[in-house]
């Protein structure tokens, strides 16, 4: 079990145990296959706080999504607006646009779904990893934030 997480949605008892081991190996370069080390501002302190996210890469689109919910780095990235991911050793800023309820059921049908499909064993992956069930979008995008990212322009 874990712990209860927006609507109805449980935080799996792993994940904090696979966040753990899997930061300090991106960190050290090692590949995880879509997890990349993404950079927020905690909402409250303004503490940038890094956690292992999975950015999925699509046609030159990327987006970030919680199978969880509502958990602490969705707060923060809703909070703060933009994130650094980390890609290939370098910090890239990014904007997050969170997608509302029918763009989300478009990611989940028309962008994950498809990718998930061509990727072996991809959609039974999201299915037993994540608890998602890909061929049902409209339950998918249910209590699941998801966000798009795109490069960060900033003045210096």
């Amino acid at each position: 079990m874990g712990s209860r997480i927006g609507a109805g949605v449980r935080l799996p008892r792993w994940v904090p145990v696979f966040n753990l081991i899997s930061k300090p190996l991106l960190a050290a370069g090692v590949p995880m296959l879509f997890n990349r080390l993404v950079t927020i501002r905690g909402r409250k302190t303004g503490i940038p706080r890094t956690t292992p996210l999975a950015v999925i890469e699509i046609g030159g689109r990327r987006w970030v999504w919680s199978p969880w919910g509502e958990v602490d780095w969705v707060r923060n990235l809703r909070s703060a607006g933009w994130a650094a991911v980390d890609v290939n050793g370098r910090s890239e800023e990014v904007e997050a646009t969170e997608l509302d309820e029918d763009q989300r059921v478009f990611f989940f049908r028309d962008v994950i779904g498809p990718f998930a499909g061509r990727v072996r064993p991809g959609k039974w992956l999201v299915r037993v990893v994540d608890g998602v069930d890909l061929d049902d979008p409209v339950e998918a995008a249910n209590g699941r934030p998801v966000f798009e990212l795109h490069r960060r322009n900033v003045a210096r």
